[in-house]
């Protein structure tokens, strides 16, 4: 790349950093006049077992979902009405009734804010935390990318109760046809990438391949083991595309050897009643693993709940295809398949969790990478022939729940066009930082690369107004 490019390229990211850098340290507090205390004396440390992530990919509209707005004009407040909840003053889109029920249960942060907007380093900024170098732009995953969260935790804290520390569900996410960044390791190297798990509504294994096969016994997997290894370490073959499949053949004998282990990730274990209130599509039934995930005590769990982001573009039949980033039909398709649904799997998996007594130690969010704008418009450069709305990063809702958090609780504000926040602005560094601290971990802690260079585990605070 040319000089000039790359200055280009680097100019609107720099900006973007050192202008969240600079409103930050204006609202720091002096550390001599009043110092932070330290992170296991704020409110929600160490509070969860589990954090369980739902990612709506795509960007979900926070007026169609936790931010309505039915008193502004239609063009802005669009075609849906509001529901009330059992929270006073608390209204959610009419087309989520369960989850208005369960109001009392989650929190909403309704200022969230940050400026990229486009999908791929959106994605990548909500997984790491931090700015992608190319803001709004969509680049590949690169080694040399900041890991996913879920791979800082493989680092920082191994696994032991599981194969994994991190497991990824309905992964990779795609945007929209291909992986987005931010969800492997990049930098920290294959070995500390998640656990990754797709389609789990096929017929197929949740991991294929993993079937103990009869006819290989202990001591012949034993003997193809040795010889495995006698193979990888012969000079001629050393390099790191044989360190990654190294890797990745004793994280699969790691999973043989546990057949417990492969059991969690069995559904066809799960009453049909159960498989069916979660909902028999790919979304509910990858929530309803997630579940299984938290009761085997994995760490770290994240449901990438639409695998593709627009996929109706190519597949606007198939309902398993539809995405979030509805730049038009935004009505018609959050009224037959994204809302229904999510108000489907997310409610089942807060019960779930809440009767079986494992939302008190699991911290679940729900969260896209941005938000909608604030006006109905039809888009020419997409498919679709009603109108929807563009990306809008500016403000945008997220939920959470379990782990000490106070049910029912609206933090933050927007203005009457829920376009602009109004009170303090949280970004995703601030969710990353928030994931780490209730897992006990401080989030102003390092991880350290292959080169023993440190890198914050988060730029941001943790939102302990949630707690």
């Amino acid at each position: 790349m040319q000089r000039r490019s790359w200055l280009r390229n680097m100019g609107g990211a720099g900006l973007a950093v050192a202008g969240e850098f600079l409103q930050r340290r204006a609202t720091a507090r002096d550390p001599v006049s009043s110092p932070q205390p330290p992170a296991s004396r704020l409110p929600g440390f160490g509070r969860a077992k589990t954090v369980l992530v739902v990612i709506a990919s795509g960007g979900q509209s926070q007026l169609e979902t936790w931010d309505p707005r039915p008193d502004a004009p239609a063009q802005i407040r669009g075609e849906f009405a509001p529901i009330q909840t059992p929270v006073p003053g608390t209204i959610i889109c009419e087309h989520l009734p369960r989850l208005a029920r369960l109001a009392d249960r989650y929190a909403i942060i309704k200022s969230m804010s940050h400026e990229d907007l486009d999908h791929g380093s959106a994605l990548y900024l909500s997984l790491t935390g931090q700015y992608h170098a190319r803001l709004s732009s969509n680049p590949p995953p690169k080694e040399t990318d900041l890991p996913f969260y879920g791979s800082v935790l493989e680092w920082k804290r191994p696994a032991t109760n599981f194969l994994r520390s991190s497991v990824l569900i309905n992964g990779p996410a795609l945007v929209p046809f291909e992986p987005g960044p931010g969800q492997y390791a990049g930098l920290l190297g294959r070995q500390f990438d998640s656990l990754m798990i797709g389609d789990v509504t096929t017929d197929q294994p949740a991991i294929p391949g993993m079937e103990q096969l009869e006819e290989l016994n202990f001591s012949r997997q034993a003997r193809r083991r040795q010889l495995l290894k006698r193979l990888q370490s012969a000079k001629s073959l050393a390099s790191q595309p044989v360190g990654d499949m190294e890797t990745l053949y004793q994280q699969a004998y790691g999973m043989l050897d546990r057949p417990a282990a492969r059991r969690v990730l069995e559904l066809d274990a799960e009453p049909a009643s159960i498989r069916d209130r979660y909902g028999r599509h790919r979304a509910g039934q990858a929530c309803l693993l997630a579940r299984r995930l938290v009761q085997a005590e994995v760490p770290l769990v994240t449901v990438i709940w639409n695998h593709s982001n627009r996929g109706q573009d190519r597949s606007p039949e198939d309902l398993e295809q539809h995405g979030w980033d509805t730049h038009n039909d935004i009505f018609e398709v959050m009224r037959t398949s994204l809302l229904p649904r999510f108000d489907q799997s997310f409610s089942a998996l807060l019960e779930d969790l809440e009767v079986r007594g494992l939302l008190e130690t699991t911290l679940v969010i729900g969260m896209g990478e941005f938000g909608r704008a604030p006006l109905v418009a039809l888009e020419r450069n997409f498919a679709g022939e009603t109108p929807g709305r563009k990306h809008w990063a500016a403000a945008y809702s997220i939920v959470l729940a379990g782990a000490g958090v106070r049910g029912g609780a609206t933090i933050g504000t927007t203005d009457r066009h829920a376009a602009y926040p109004t009170s303090t602005k949280y970004g995703p560094w601030d969710v990353t930082a928030t994931i780490f601290h209730a897992l006990g971990i401080d989030p102003a802690d390092h991880y350290f690369d292959n080169a023993n260079r440190p890198y914050p585990i988060s730029i941001g605070q943790p939102i302990t107004a949630l707690f």
